[in-house]
């Protein structure tokens, strides 16, 4: 053999599974009626379907299939391909080369967006952690192939689809179409959809190979690309501290919120207003936002008072206290924000100073979301 020959072994690394069962731990056989057949997968749901099964399970044991089991990864597909198919939508009208903007020059959200993906490339990918620390290999070094799957199902749904682009809309369809505010969003929508494009083509084969055909028509293939070369933002570090503190923040005042929905006294967070009541570094926070906090939270006001109140609720930010009431404003037609400014102008009467301002005038100005 090669081992007695040359004294190694004829591979580099060797990754050992264990046996394909059926939902029950049983293994398969024709006579139980037990079989999945591949081939059968894939005609009826396609290879990438296959391909996230076998990623998304820890081959350590045994792997597990079932059609209850597929239903599953079929759902989780789905989330995947409906954040790729809005990120696309988004940039249909982006040209790279017109439109770019240096990235210290994006709204906060958005750099804050790309540090997310720098985090997610350098979890997966192998990397330089720097000069006194060693080579970190990713999951995908480390043949962790679950974790990869499981880091960008957490990516498109949480990080994505449960915070930045549920943000991002307002800004996406009400900015005037080539605002700063409305193209920043555009530059870091590109540029994730680079990034992640690049990150599941070893799982996801064919799709990102359709996506990649339509993000860079005529160009080789994605199989051609390396990992994207992401710029990070020279703030990278104070945003992820910001950030955070106020993605826990927000999940504190959309259970607050979601309460009132289901009380009946609003219909969406847009119909309800904030007050948030702080002290010390949290009020620092939260006043360093001005008029923007209120899009963070995807309500129609938000406003801070100094100090603590009798009437409000302590949140899970220490020193933040609450108070969630429904808006008493009419709702805009357009942006379907609750502002006391609706119908300011007899020529639009549906319509709030924001909208009016970002369709006939010089458009809202926007820093932070």
């Amino acid at each position: 053999t090669a081992s007695m020959m040359d004294g190694r072994a004829p591979y580099d690394a060797l990754l050992t599974h264990g046996f394909v069962v059926d939902g029950e731990g049983r293994k398969m056989s024709k006579s139980k009626g037990n079989v999945i057949v591949p081939q059968q997968v894939m005609g009826e749901l396609g290879a990438d379907i296959l391909r996230l099964w076998v990623a998304s399970t820890d081959y350590s044991g045994e792997l597990s299939i079932s059609k209850e089991i597929l239903k599953r990864v079929v759902e989780s597909y789905r989330r995947i391909r409906n954040t790729l198919r809005f990120l696309l939508a988004n940039i249909a009208d982006f040209d790279a080369q017109r439109d770019a903007l240096p990235v210290d020059d994006w709204l906060e959200i958005d750099r804050y967006a790309l540090v997310m993906l720098a985090d997610l490339q350098a979890a997966l990918v192998p990397s330089e952690l720097g000069s006194k620390q060693p080579r970190s290999p990713g999951h995908y070094g480390e043949f962790e192939f679950h974790q990869v799957a499981q880091r960008l199902q957490t990516f498109c749904s949480e990080d994505l689809g449960g915070f930045y682009l549920d943000i991002l809309k307002d800004r996406l369809y009400t900015a005037p179409a080539n605002s700063g505010a409305r193209r920043s969003a555009q530059n870091a929508l590109h540029r994730i959809t680079h990034g992640l494009t690049r990150l599941m083509a070893p799982i996801l084969s064919f799709t990102a190979q359709e996506v990649w055909e339509l993000l860079q028509p005529g160009e080789a293939s994605v199989f051609e690309q390396t990992w994207l070369q992401i710029e990070l933002p020279r703030d990278a570090e104070s945003l992820r501290g910001r950030w955070t503190q106020l993605r826990t923040l927000r999940g504190d005042v959309t259970k607050r919120l979601e309460e009132l929905r289901v009380a009946g006294k609003i219909g969406s967070s847009l119909a309800g207003d904030l007050d948030f009541h702080a002290e010390g570094d949290a009020a620092a926070l939260l006043r360093s936002f001005g008029d923007d906090l209120r899009f963070v939270f995807i309500t129609s006001r938000a406003t801070l008072h100094e100090g603590r109140a009798d009437d409000a609720v302590a949140t899970i930010l220490p020193d933040v206290w609450l108070r969630v009431s429904a808006s008493p404003h009419p709702k805009c037609e357009r942006c379907w924000h609750y502002r006391p400014d609706v119908g300011h102008d007899a020529a639009h009467p549906q319509l709030c100073g924001r909208c009016t301002a970002n369709l006939y005038g010089a458009g809202e100005s926007r820093s932070h979301a």
